[in-house]
């Protein structure tokens, strides 16, 4: 069983000379249509089950890596933490990894245009944007693949991060976890929609790792999601495939629907839904009463993402006060790009 530095040291050796005044990167946040719930491997965050997401196009986190003198300096959103606050000592933590040798010091400047740890996946736009970040900075060149790799050591859904579109991010079986790492679908769907409705910004009570693990020990419902996994990415990957809006929908609200079922199973039970969440459910099953084909889809937090076509953006627009992404949009007005595909 392989730990995280001997990881780091089978992917990129000995490249850790600084070779950058500094390093930037833009990664988007992303939404699993069929979701990573549960590990294999706590280290190395390892998942029971593969997933698939859809990034979330300009929403998501850039990062600045510069070298600094005497410590780490963390900055988000534009204010420096305290090494001690959980946010710093995670980055730190993670950032001990790719130190050249332990007195390099490094300043992170990262700033997210998503609520950070309000269930949007802030933490899988940051370590994926670190990563790109840390690359660009030690010119390591890397392949996507070994950069999803190292993502997903930082947080699971961070994988999934690296790439447009949709991304299916492959459980593997090897104990090392050199098999599991996120690859990009070649199927593009112009007209494809997300709608994400904040209906709260602030931090989770409980975090998304301790509400996963409280589940896995003590839900009975967990037992059947690994089945539930298998049988969604299929229906998902066909309907990607053929680009059929019912079928994808239906299979992911369900997938959302039965995780946070997981977890409110579990002891003691994490119900991350607010009033305002429970209110947005009716108005969409409502919606589809009257013939709109409109979905949704939940991670680990109380905000709300809506599945839909383009056809409907003005009716969606009319019902709910949500910023609707186009996934398969141009980047040609973002400053910081993702590699290619």
């Amino acid at each position: 069983m392989w730990n995280k530095h001997q990881v780091v040291e089978h992917i990129i050796g000995k490249q850790r000379e600084q070779a950058k005044a500094k390093g930037k990167a833009f990664a988007p946040s992303n939404i699993a249509l069929c979701k990573y719930w549960g590990k294999r491997d706590a280290e190395l965050n390892l998942p029971v089950t593969s997933s698939l997401s859809v990034s979330l196009h300009h929403l998501g986190t850039v990062t600045e890596i510069m070298r600094a003198t005497e410590k780490d300096h963390i900055v988000l959103n534009g204010i420096e933490l305290d090494e001690h606050e959980p946010f710093a000592k995670r980055l730190i933590t993670f950032l001990d990894l790719y130190r050249p040798h332990p007195e390099f010091k490094f300043k992170v400047n990262t700033s997210n245009n998503i609520p950070t740890a309000a269930g949007l996946a802030s933490s899988a736009s940051g370590f994926a944007a670190m990563v790109l970040a840390l690359d660009d900075f030690f010119a390591w060149n890397l392949s996507l693949q070994d950069l999803s790799i190292l993502a997903r050591m930082g947080s699971g859904s961070a994988a999934r991060s690296l790439m447009n579109g949709f991304v299916l991010w492959q459980a593997g079986s090897r104990s090392d976890g050199m098999d599991s790492f996120a690859k990009s679908l070649d199927i593009e769907w112009p007209e494809f929609r997300i709608g994400v409705l904040t209906l709260s910004d602030l931090e989770k009570s409980k975090s998304s790792r301790q509400a996963m693990t409280e589940t896995i020990n003590t839900s009975i419902l967990y037992k059947s999601w690994p089945a539930q996994v298998s049988r969604d990415l299929d229906r998902l990957l066909t309907a990607i495939q053929n680009k059929d809006i019912q079928l994808c929908g239906e299979t992911a609200e369900q997938n959302a629907l039965s995780m946070h079922a997981t977890m409110i199973a579990s002891w003691p039970p994490t119900l991350y839904w607010l009033a305002e969440t429970v209110s947005t459910l009716n108005r969409v099953w409502e919606m589809r009463k009257q013939g709109i084909p409109v979905y949704i889809t939940m991670d680990a937090g109380p905000n709300v993402k809506l599945i839909f076509e383009k056809n409907i953006s003005t009716k969606i627009q009319n019902v709910f006060k949500c910023e609707i992404i186009a996934p398969f949009a141009s980047f040609s007005n973002l400053n910081f790009h993702k590699r290619e595909r």
